[in-house]
């Protein structure tokens, strides 16, 4: 789409440019991995052994804790789909190897969530069939479409999120083919139902309202939500709302500056300095159904954020 500057009530189009090659847009996401994709840096050119050789462009951890895999090609006619599920296989099998390069990189009190491995695709543009082919694959897998303006202007747009994953790690419990002591053993997918297990009635009725008023925020259903241990995290991109439901109400952390926040009923209160279990750096809470339209108001601020 073309793109417009304004001074002084006059616009001039921004012309589109480019990178001079591949290696130029992977070096400026990495040294901004965080505000682009919400996704922490690990590594780059990571290695992936002499019997598997290849070198993954962009190793990371998102705002979860789940490992991230970030491909980059400067063209979309590249095959880079066949190639980031390469890599996303030999993670799950060498999570080790991850586990070791970030506690490097992050400390060694990191948490990894393997559940659900990402895989980011980042390329000019994206095919209907390569759409069609990652909704039929059913792993984590996010499209990410780039256009560079100039030299200042980068617009980052995301064109698939698969909203329905296959976990890729089994729980032990029910699962009898995985042994003790295994890198799988003792490892737990959460879900809604673990949640809601025990939550009375009035909790569970905001819970629902709640949620279908998330997902109404987006019509092309690229909202992610994914239940954690102590909370259920909404997604666009990046996380924008993380919710944890309590006996008789919810409580939520959003992913934007207090200071950027329009809250003209007090809802919200700065958590950054305090301890809380949520992403977001906001507070609030959602007792009653009246508050929903006010508590919404709030959440739609910090997903416009991912915009």
């Amino acid at each position: 789409m073309p793109l417009y500057q304004i001074k002084q009530q006059q616009v001039s189009q921004v012309k589109p440019s480019s990178f001079k090659n591949e290696r130029g847009l992977q070096k400026l996401f990495e040294a901004n991995l965080e505000e682009l994709l919400g996704v922490r840096f690990v590594a780059s050119e990571f290695t992936t052994g002499d019997r598997q050789r290849g070198r993954i462009d962009s190793l990371g951890i998102d705002q979860d804790g789940t490992p991230v895999i970030v491909e980059y090609k400067k063209s979309g006619k590249d095959n880079v789909i066949n190639q980031g599920l390469f890599y996303l296989d030999w993670l799950v099998d060498h999570k080790g190897d991850f586990a070791l390069a970030a506690q490097e990189k992050l400390g060694k009190d990191i948490e990894i969530d393997w559940s659900s491995p990402r895989l980011i695709l980042v390329a000019e543009s994206f095919s209907e069939y390569d759409k069609y082919a990652v909704n039929r694959i059913g792993a984590n897998i996010q499209l990410w479409t780039y256009r560079r303006y100039g030299d200042d202007f980068l617009f980052l747009e995301s064109i698939f999120a698969t909203t329905d994953v296959k976990p890729t790690k089994k729980e032990k419990a029910t699962d009898p083919k995985i042994e003790q002591g295994s890198e799988d053993a003792g490892e737990t997918i959460y879900t809604l139902d673990d949640h809601l297990q025990g939550k009375p009635n009035d909790a569970r009725i905001l819970f629902e309202a709640i949620r279908e008023r998330i997902f109404a925020l987006n019509a092309d259903g690229d909202i992610i939500e994914k239940p954690n241990k102590i909370y259920i995290s909404y997604k666009h991109g990046k996380n924008f709302c993380e919710l944890q439901i309590q006996s008789n109400s919810l409580k939520m952390w959003l992913d934007i500056l207090y200071e950027e926040l329009d809250d003209p009923k007090k809802l919200g209160r700065d958590v950054t300095n305090i301890g809380h279990h949520g992403t977001g750096t906001v507070e609030t809470k959602l007792s009653n159904l009246s508050e929903l339209d006010s508590v919404m108001y709030l959440i739609e601020q910090s997903y416009k954020q991912t915009l």
